[in-house]
């Protein structure tokens, strides 16, 4: 599997998001696991998860849960794996997702996270979403807080726009290593995000890269483009469609979401397809 750097890390090219097995229509937790497993065996050493991904009103931190147990169970060195999740989003009812940004509660969310993964410290830690009802430096100066006393080892954010990108690297003094935007062929308004990002040497982690649950088993019937590059390479419009999110910065880190061994195999091998410059034209065009 083909490397890329998020801090001082070094991580799989393309990553596993976690929300697909926790969320509605979820699967049982046997198919899970052995989703989470198939990515390991993959080469996969990136796995996004986040406190809020469980079924509303119950299960807070379902999908941790999951991927602690699944680490535990895999039987290999899980030293080099390593899971991002995210405070700040929450889901008490069912419909819109709520936020929470005051700073005693993402500190005490990323602590209750940390117990749920079973680790002293939180690899990556991202402020999930900005809340209108608390000032961003206020949220972001928590996430700083954490990093200094070592609940969390690496700092990022998430669903930021540039100003906010900026804002954040300053009150973590540099030490921003992430943004997790919303991203694919569907959804590309988060470019300015992206190249500044590239700018900054900041990873970029494109959330929902296929279009989201709804949208990543039509991508090829949506985007005729990437079907047809997929025919040409014999390979599937999602893979084309990571692979060219891959190409245009060498900070982008996929995650797609996956509830089945089988779709996440399948988008580790994105990783080693290579797409020609006329190809990248007419799938960016």
């Amino acid at each position: 599997m083909k490397q890329r750097t998020i801090g001082t890390v070094q991580v799989s090219s393309i990553g596993l998001g976690g929300m697909p097995m926790s969320i509605e229509g979820r699967p049982d937790r046997e198919r899970s696991i052995a989703t989470i497993h198939a990515a390991l065996d993959a080469g996969i050493t990136l796995i996004d998860t986040a406190d809020a991904y469980h079924l509303p009103g119950i299960d807070v931190g379902h999908n941790e849960s999951l991927i602690a147990e699944a680490l535990a169970s895999w039987g290999s060195d899980i030293s080099g794996i390593l899971v991002a999740t995210k405070g700040g989003h929450l889901r008490p009812v069912a419909g819109p997702w709520n936020q929470n940004g005051h700073p005693d509660y993402l500190k005490e969310a990323a602590q209750a996270s940390a117990r749920r993964l079973g680790v002293e410290s939180i690899g990556l830690y991202q402020f999930h979403r900005p809340d209108p009802q608390v000032d961003y430096a206020d949220s972001v100066g928590a996430i700083r807080d954490l990093l200094d006393d070592g609940t969390i080892r690496m700092a990022g954010i998430s669903n930021a726009n540039p100003d906010q990108i900026r804002q954040a690297n300053e009150i973590l003094g540099g030490r921003l290593v992430s943004v997790q935007n919303q991203f694919s062929p569907k959804f590309r308004s988060s470019e300015p995000e992206l190249r500044l990002c590239e700018e900054l040497g900041i990873a970029f982690l494109p959330w929902s890269p296929l279009g989201g649950i709804g949208g990543a088993k039509e991508l090829g019937g949506k985007w005729a483009q990437f079907q047809a590059v997929a025919d040409a390479h014999e390979v599937s419009a999602q893979q084309v469609c990571l692979a060219w999110e891959l190409a245009l910065a060498p900070v982008v880190v996929p995650i797609p979401g996956s509830s089945r061994p089988e779709s996440i195999r399948d988008s580790a091998n994105a990783a080693d397809l290579v797409l020609d410059a006329d190809e990248m034209a007419r799938l960016s065009g």
